[in-house]
């Protein structure tokens, strides 16, 4: 039986050691350790970490306005980095996370084809980052120990992110917490490049450092500030450029923000692996896979879980998603999993139950998922939470911040009263 032949530039293996990888941005912290894991094992990798006014004009040029707009933003941002002038077009390829739901963002990978097609750079390749093997590129093979530096950088963000938004609203010199950020960061990506092992025993004396840095800007400074909440589709929740700086915009409103971390959503789409099961009865191996990854991560998420308890009552601890998974039962059910389904509703749960009563729920304009599993979710959360304020704030390219901003004004005087 004769193979089709792909419909897409493939990344070879003789590209491997000459083209530089661009990687667009999301979580800030992340992916920079993320991006560097791929450097130390040979890929050029650029970082971009611009978010400049033009990447959603660069953005709307090539991908229609109803399209999902992390799409546009995603795919605006690589076009602008592709024709910046800093690298070599027939030296470049672009990389881009593939989910493989049923949501509208697995056609991510085939609008950003498209728009290089129609901007003249066909020839560029684009790679897919999936776990689903969706696609297979000869020069880009992640290997296991590359999985397992990629984990533990997840998890290095998760607390460098929790703890900074912990501190920022209250330290004493305006700045220091984005200084012990950026001393980790470095540090850690330093240690990336000389190491040639990752130990756990090492990553869990870096765990405790890096909490005694924190710990240190906060001191005996009491955590008076209203808490607000940020949930949602992932890339607009989590990305500055997504959100049009959400995280700052708060901070000037003088309250402190919550955002759960990204190790949660890897365990939701870890543990819909048990729910496919439960629920159909399907996929028997892959569920048990997903039984002993779940356990693992969970693992690994209530160790640093323990160690935040003892800097108590400067620092709240992340929370342990098991619980978290456990708070949807009479709430939705978890076989809504499309984008970031059930997870949603969890987390505006979760936040409640820490006593974050003020959360909003950012989504790009027209993502049925969130419109479902968050802003359809929210009155039955209220009536059964009295008291707790919850906004849905749409993100899309005819929404000014101006808007966004005066609509979180209004919840934030709620709050107040």
């Amino acid at each position: 039986m004769a193979v089709a032949k792909a419909d897409y530039v493939k990344f070879t293996k003789e590209m491997r050691d000459e083209y530089t990888i661009l990687v667009p941005t999301m979580l800030p912290i992340h992916f920079k350790l993320i991006s560097n894991v791929l450097v130390r094992y040979g890929y050029k990798i650029d970082f971009l970490e611009d978010v400049d006014g033009n990447i959603k004009e660069s953005g709307l040029r090539y991908v229609h306005n109803d399209t999902c707009y992390p799409a546009l933003l995603v795919i605006g941002q690589l076009i602008n980095a592709v024709e910046s002038g800093r690298y070599d077009k027939d030296k470049i390829a672009l990389l881009i996370t593939q989910t493989g739901g049923g949501c509208r963002a697995s056609n991510y990978i085939y609008l950003l084809r498209k728009a290089l097609k129609k901007a003249g750079y066909g020839h560029i390749p684009v790679i897919s980052l999936n776990f689903n093997m969706l696609e297979s590129h000869p020069g880009f093979q992640l290997t296991l120990p590359m999985l397992y530096r990629m984990l533990y950088c997840a998890f290095y963000g998760d607390l460098m992110m929790l703890m900074a938004n912990q501190c920022r609203p209250y330290e004493k010199r305006k700045g220091d917490t984005d200084r012990v950020v950026k001393k980790w960061v470095n540090r850690l990506l330093d240690e990336s490049s000389h190491s040639s092992t990752m130990r756990y025993s090492h990553v869990k004396k870096n765990y405790r450092l890096i909490a005694d840095d924190f710990n240190k800007i906060l001191g005996d400074t009491p955590r008076d500030k209203v808490k607000v909440g940020i949930v949602g589709e992932i890339y607009v929740k989590f990305s500055p450029l997504g959100n049009n700086n959400l995280e700052q915009f708060l901070l000037k409103e003088n309250v402190e923000p919550v955002i759960p971390g990204f190790v949660d959503f890897c365990l939701y789409c870890v543990y819909n692996g048990l729910v496919d099961y439960d629920l159909y009865r399907i996929r028997p191996f892959k569920a048990f896979g997903s039984k002993f990854l779940y356990r693992f991560l969970l693992k690994k998420q209530r160790y640093i879980r323990k160690m935040m308890q003892d800097y108590y009552p400067n620092f709240m601890p992340m929370a342990d998603f098991d619980e978290t998974q456990k708070r949807v039962k009479g709430y939705i059910n978890q076989g809504a999993k499309m984008g970031e389904g059930w997870l949603l509703t969890a987390e505006m749960l979760e936040l409640i139950s820490e006593g974050v009563n003020n959360i909003i729920c950012t989504q790009p304009f027209g993502c049925l998922p969130n419109h479902i599993a968050g802003k359809g979710m929210m009155k039955p959360i209220k009536e059964r939470n009295p008291g707790v304020n919850i906004v849905a704030i749409d993100y899309d390219p005819g929404a000014t911040a101006i808007n966004q901003e005066n609509r979180i004004k209004l919840m934030l005087s709620n709050a107040e009263r």
